[in-house]
């Protein structure tokens, strides 16, 4: 089972969500597993007070925070994983199915981490730019009995899945302990086998990474890598190298500190003129 403080660690991030009912329908799943931290991002303001759907959920309807951007909506999370129905989309990210990134999503969760899970709008899903400020991706495997893969799922019924499964996940994980055996056909591993050997122990918040991600693009500017290597200084290609990295939060400080540093260094040198160089 999962304690009401990793219930309270996980935030559902609905970015560009464009219907309330859709989004009422999902404060309605949150509610009914648990979960109360709702975020939305958009360019425009929503009518979450029309959610009519989040019947018993006003408490989450009512705490939801709309954020001015992806980034502010994830600052405070160690891992970020969005969805996706793949389709035609060229992924720069490991993509896990639900079944193997919900143990994921646990281990991070009882670690003590803040975990982020987001969806993108109804109509086109979560764009390159916002899918470079995940740490990888899960999607939901749909196929009817005829093989048939659909292009995607209803918004609410999305988040309904992905909270079962994690529910689930916690489930199976407590009995594990309890019962320990080997894993029947298709059941999630166990914790201590599902969280990836690359993750460092204690990572990085997404804000740190982002402040890393903004100085590492103004020092390209400052050296005018942008200009000769445009083909390298992708935005969003520049994100999702920092997270590949794998920083942990003792050593984001110190990057922090040293992409300051250059700056600095950098401007002192458009400063300088000829006659006030050093010989």
């Amino acid at each position: 089972m999962l304690t009401q403080a990793e219930l309270d660690r996980l935030c559902v991030v609905l970015v560009r969500a464009r219907n309330p009912s859709n989004i009422g329908a999902v404060a309605r799943a949150m509610h009914d597993f648990g979960f109360a931290r709702l975020r939305v991002i958009n360019d425009y303001p929503v009518p979450i007070a029309e959610a009519r759907s989040a019947v018993d959920a006003s408490d989450v309807i009512a705490a939801a925070l709309t954020c001015a951007s992806l980034a502010d909506a994830v600052a405070d999370c160690t891992l970020v994983v969005g969805t996706t129905a793949v389709g035609e989309r060229h992924l720069h990210h490991q993509l896990l199915p639900l079944d193997q990134a919900a143990p994921r999503l646990l281990a991070e969760l009882r670690r003590g981490g803040n975990v982020a899970l987001l969806f993108g709008s109804e109509k086109t899903g979560l764009s390159n730019d916002e899918l470079s400020h995940c740490n990888w991706l899960l999607t939901i495997p749909m196929r009817n009995p005829a093989g048939v893969r659909h292009v995607s799922m209803n918004l609410g019924q999305a988040a309904a899945v992905c909270l079962y499964e994690l529910v689930r996940s916690a489930e199976f994980a407590t009995e594990s302990v309890t019962n320990p055996a080997s894993p029947a056909p298709g059941v999630p591993m166990p914790l201590a086998e599902s969280n990836p050997r690359d993750t460092p122990a204690n990572p990085a918040t997404a804000g740190q990474l982002e402040s890393i991600t903004a100085l590492l693009a103004e020092v390209m500017r400052a050296t005018e890598y942008t200009r000769r290597h445009a083909h390298n200084a992708d935005p969003a290609h520049i994100r999702r190298l920092v997270r590949r990295i794998g920083t942990d939060a003792i050593d984001a400080p110190v990057w922090i500190g040293i992409l300051k540093q250059i700056l600095w260094k950098l401007s002192l040198g458009e400063e300088r003129t000829p006659s006030n160089l050093e010989p």
